[in-house]
């Protein structure tokens, strides 16, 4: 059975010296389970793609024609997060280069998670430091940056394939698509090279997100991922624990529940990874030899606890504000919260942290998308003649928002303010 891992060493009284030096102890006298750990992290590309093929044979027959220097269509890949959308990409992608390479193609493929650039001067700026066009990192006009861009394509004569990963977070929650228009119009002015997008989304409505002249230009081809079924997972999960794994440290049994519970979570293979390595490390941590079904379960609350943690402090600041007026309502109300009661907090927080609040009309589109990620639940209600609302809760427990958002600076205070709106209501009953 897995034990939760206390130490005796973290006695009263006992030097923390001779205490780190008693854990290390303990740790290096335990038996060893995980020899390559880094085989399990996200960012790893194996050579092998267990039940990926159709979607790598049909991405790498969309890219070949660059090969012959040809105009490729620009690309949308769509999945859920787990379904191999990256790893994919950039299997094909490393395969196309060493192919270019070989033929003496002037193709300089560019990958860039938009997410972790952010801003859209920051993803212009990284593609240009990937195809080695130098510009500063800040201080120069997004136009002006654009200029370079299309300059440094001019002068080398090359042609960028370029994969925009997480390609949504250019777009959403923003009212503009000006770096996408420019990207998909700039074969327009370009002589002896051309640009191919390659987009990568978790979200299918993507392009919702889109004006109608991006999405002429950039939905040209599209390839889905659908999630993995159990005996997909419990594969993968095999072909990397044999890599990361000392032989003989994994029950067959722990594999089988890691795939079921992977499964059950829309065929997440990173939930179903991320599963086995920390379950790896409790047992580890705890001196145990063996990887059993115990140590999995253990390992699904502390990643589901992280997962939540990282949700949410990943979320930008007006849907964070959003999520804490639900928060205060909750806490300070018997009712039910509807978006007007929400909107009015969400007025309140904007101003007490010098914010400028977005109208009902956008707030109400935070809480749907809030709703799609499972961080709220929102339930429309249609009152006929005085027309519909939503009613709005909580879909995370309050304690772990708590967690999550305290730690901002900004957002602590919101925690304790009381709304006047709210006030007001108690008061006129």
């Amino acid at each position: 059975m897995y034990k939760n891992p206390t130490s005796k060493y973290w006695c009263k009284g006992l030097p923390s010296s001779e205490a780190l030096e008693g854990i290390f102890e303990k740790f290096l006298q335990g038996g060893r389970i995980l020899s390559n750990r880094e085989v399990l992290r996200h960012d790893y590309i194996p050579k092998e793609l267990p039940h990926r093929r159709i979607e790598i044979d049909r991405l790498a027959r969309m890219l070949a024609p660059s090969l012959h220097l040809s105009k490729i269509s620009n690309v949308i890949i769509y999945g859920k997060p787990g379904t191999g959308k990256t790893a994919v990409t950039r299997h094909v992608l490393d395969s196309l280069e060493k192919k270019a390479n070989e033929l003496g193609a002037k193709i300089r493929p560019s990958y860039i998670n938009c997410r972790l650039s952010g801003t859209n001067y920051r993803v212009l700026a990284e593609i240009c430091r990937s195809l080695d066009i130098q510009v500063p990192f800040t201080g120069l006009a997004v136009g002006e940056l654009f200029d370079r861009f299309r300059n440094g394509i001019r002068k080398r004569k090359f042609c960028p394939l370029i994969v925009l990963d997480e390609i949504d977070t250019l777009v959403k929650n923003r009212q503009e698509n000006n770096l996408l228009y420019e990207l998909t119009r700039i074969n327009e002015s370009l002589r002896g090279g051309w640009v191919a997008i390659v987009g990568v989304s978790n979200d299918l409505r993507f392009k919702d997100f889109l004006d109608a002249r991006v999405l002429s230009c950039l939905g040209e081809e599209e390839v889905i991922f659908k999630p993995y079924l159990a005996d997909e997972l419990y594969d993968i999960i095999q072909t990397r624990t044999r890599i990361a794994f000392i032989e003989g440290s994994l029950k067959e049994s722990a594999i089988r529940l890691c795939a079921a519970i992977a499964a059950g979570e829309h065929g997440d293979a990173r939930r179903a990874l991320d599963l086995i390595r920390v379950a790896g490390e409790l047992a580890e941590r705890n001196g145990d030899t063996e990887v059993t079904e115990s140590h999995i379960r253990a390992a699904q609350n502390k990643v589901e606890h992280d997962r939540v943690t990282e949700v949410l402090t990943s979320l930008p600041l007006h849907l964070k504000i959003v999520l804490i007026s639900v928060f205060l309502f909750t806490n300070h109300s018997k009712n039910e919260a509807v978006t007007g009661d929400i909107y009015a907090i969400y007025q309140e927080l904007s101003k007490e942290i010098k914010v400028d609040s977005l109208t009902q009309r956008r707030v109400s589109g935070l809480i749907s998308e809030l709703d799609m990620m499972g961080i709220l639940n929102a339930r429309l209600v249609n009152f006929g003649r005085y027309g519909r609302t939503k009613k709005v809760h909580l879909g995370f427990p309050q304690q772990a928002i708590l967690d999550a958002l305290s730690e901002d600076g900004l957002l602590k205070p919101l925690f304790h303010y009381v709304p006047h709106s709210i006030r007001r209501a108690n008061l006129s009953r």
